[in-house]
């Protein structure tokens, strides 16, 4: 396989096209208000610093940096570089349906076809408190990986003893292949039948090995070469060079909630497992042009990535009435897609939004959405793990105040 480049240190992301906020429907006052906010956080010390792109229309109306890139360094920029985390695993979704739209694979696919330790993977029930494995009642599949009911986990989404066997395993090592860390994943047993319940999980890193097997390349390049080059998102990657180090944002060390001690990966060290559930970093202005992307139903500059129906498919609800919706990632009235989060209801949630609005964001503190209904998206970046749920309600509220 083809090694992944690092972030580039000499190109730019070319940037959206901007307008006044009055020209495309938005309210200057309340941007500023927003803007306000925001900076009261800071001052309270919530973040170091954070970043807020909104657009509108494919134009920016609003984009700003406001407090500090680290908690003692220089102030927040345009082009400070931060963990994504789990915002990868849209982009690493794109990846996998530009694979179905190739023909390489379908979603009904069962995961076995491509890493065939999948076939033997059994579902752990507790009965009696002890740990017995049952066959599953059907094979998972590649639309479970990608709407996480595949019956994988994450180990800090629970405490059972599939959980348990998570946590005390390598899984989390950066410095394991991806193939060793598919193996590792099917080694587990399923906390429940494929197909029957929601549970966020490891779902996507195993989409990031899926890709490697069919594309013949590593994650990182496949990614490079069918979605970043394309969108010209230069600054994103599975590490950056040490070129960029005075561009890293960085959190507290303590969260000031919690009081919790903050430890996020090192973005100038490059891993070996290129984990497609979280391991990118990247801007604001190259995750917009990937939101531009969707927003303008799969293209950008004259460039498609992804097909208009697919992401329609992508930007549906996958779950339906009937599957079990565990944790609590995903709000009332909200479903989940091929990748995306979904909404389904215009009530319910405690925060506004439209029916069909489709998101995701990263434990660190980033967040975007993107609103077809009003033809709005907007990005989010801080690196604020403890204040992650507070900030996206936050902001939403603050953006959607602003829609005239």
């Amino acid at each position: 396989m083809t090694a992944a480049p690092r972030l580039s240190t000499t190109s730019k992301t070319p940037p959206i096209p901007e307008a006044k906020p009055e020209m495309i429907g938005l309210s200057r006052p309340r941007l500023q208000a927003m803007s306000e906010a925001f900076k009261r956080e800071i001052d309270k010390g919530t973040v170091p610093g954070v970043t807020v792109l909104v657009a509108r229309r494919g134009q920016v109306g609003w984009f700003e940096a406001l407090g500090r890139q680290s908690p003692a360094g220089p102030a927040m920029a345009p082009d400070s570089i931060f963990r994504i985390f789990s915002m990868t695993k849209p982009i690493v979704s794109v990846g996998i349906m530009a694979l179905v739209e190739d023909g390489h694979l379908l979603l009904g696919d069962p995961v076995a076809k491509f890493i065939p330790e999948f076939a033997e993977q059994k579902v752990g029930v507790v009965s009696g408190g002890k740990l017995e494995l049952v066959p599953p009642k059907r094979p998972m599949t590649v639309q479970d990986l990608l709407r996480h009911t595949s019956g994988l986990t994450y180990e800090h989404q629970g405490d059972g003893p599939v959980h348990k066997l998570y946590q005390e395993s390598r899984v989390r090592s950066r410095k394991i292949t991806n193939a060793e860390h598919a193996a590792l994943v099917a080694s587990f047993p399923l906390v429940c039948h494929p197909g029957d319940e929601f549970n966020y999980s490891r779902s996507t890193d195993i989409l990031g090995r899926i890709i490697e097997i069919v594309s013949g390349k590593s994650l990182g390049a496949f990614l490079t070469e069918r979605i970043l080059a394309p969108l010209q998102m230069s600054e994103t990657g599975f590490s950056t060079s040490e070129a960029n180090a005075a561009r890293l944002a960085q959190p507290f060390e303590t969260d000031p909630w919690t009081g919790d001690k903050v430890a996020l990966f090192n973005m100038l060290e490059h891993p070996v497992m290129e984990s497609g559930g979280g391991g990118l970093v990247s801007t604001t202005m190259d995750y917009a042009r990937f939101a531009l992307m969707l927003r303008n139903g799969g293209t950008l500059d004259g460039t498609r990535i992804i097909g208009r129906k697919t992401l329609e498919l992508m930007a549906s609800d996958h779950l339906g009435p009937h599957v079990v919706t565990n944790g609590t990632l995903l709000s009332p009235s909200h479903g989940f897609g091929l990748g995306f989060a979904v909404r389904r209801e215009a009530g319910i949630a405690p925060f506004p939004g439209s029916v069909g609005n489709y998101f995701w964001s990263g434990i660190a503190g980033t967040f975007f959405w993107i609103d077809p209904k009003e033809d709005l998206f907007a990005v989010f970046m801080s690196q604020g793990p403890g204040q992650r749920d507070f900030t996206r309600t936050l902001v939403r509220d603050l953006v959607y105040a602003a829609v005239d």
